[in-house]
């Protein structure tokens, strides 16, 4: 709809992942979910996201799109990346674990020391993410970045088309 009548699109995203599991399969979470995913990195206007809390996984990957303007902020409260430090320390370092005298105590262990690392600023670098933002800076940034992209559109800078680079 937004690229029908030319509305940038901006998403507040508070996204911990697609839900997994039998259940889940059978009521086709993951395919609906990757269906309005895929509507956001098919859109061809300019698209804002603001990461306000959580965003995981494949979920998390397609909130932006390289075939239009699309700038992203975080707040200080996101936490974003491939998989949350709980579930992504039991996948890497499950034989140890379950080896472990203590497998709770050892997973307990593990994440205090991964989240000990976790920094927003580390993760904005390697996610791209442009800026992290006061929350109440939220409308200032989306007017700013509102006004860039319709100034990329009009000069056509910046604004890559499906199949083209304009």
């Amino acid at each position: 709809m937004c690229d029908t009548f030319h509305l940038p699109l901006v998403n507040f995203v508070d996204q911990p992942g697609f839900a997994i599991g039998k259940e889940n399969e059978e009521e086709g979470n993951a395919r609906k979910g990757v269906r309005a995913s895929f509507a956001i990195v098919q859109a061809t206007v300019p698209n804002a996201v603001i990461y306000l809390r959580r965003c995981f996984g494949a979920a998390g990957t397609m909130q932006k799109s390289a075939m239009q303007f699309s700038w992203r902020y975080a707040w200080p409260s996101a936490v974003w990346g491939n998989i949350p430090v709980e579930g992504g320390v039991y996948a890497a370092h499950h034989q140890e674990i379950q080896s472990a005298e203590d497998p709770m105590a050892a997973l307990n262990e593990l994440q205090i020391k991964y989240q000990a690392i976790a920094s927003p600023f580390r993760t904005a670098e390697a996610f791209g993410i442009e800026d992290i933002i006061d929350p109440r800076d939220t409308r200032i940034r989306l007017c700013e970045w509102i006004e860039m992209a319709y100034e990329a559109e009009k000069t056509n800078l910046g604004i890559k088309k499906r199949g083209m680079r304009c």
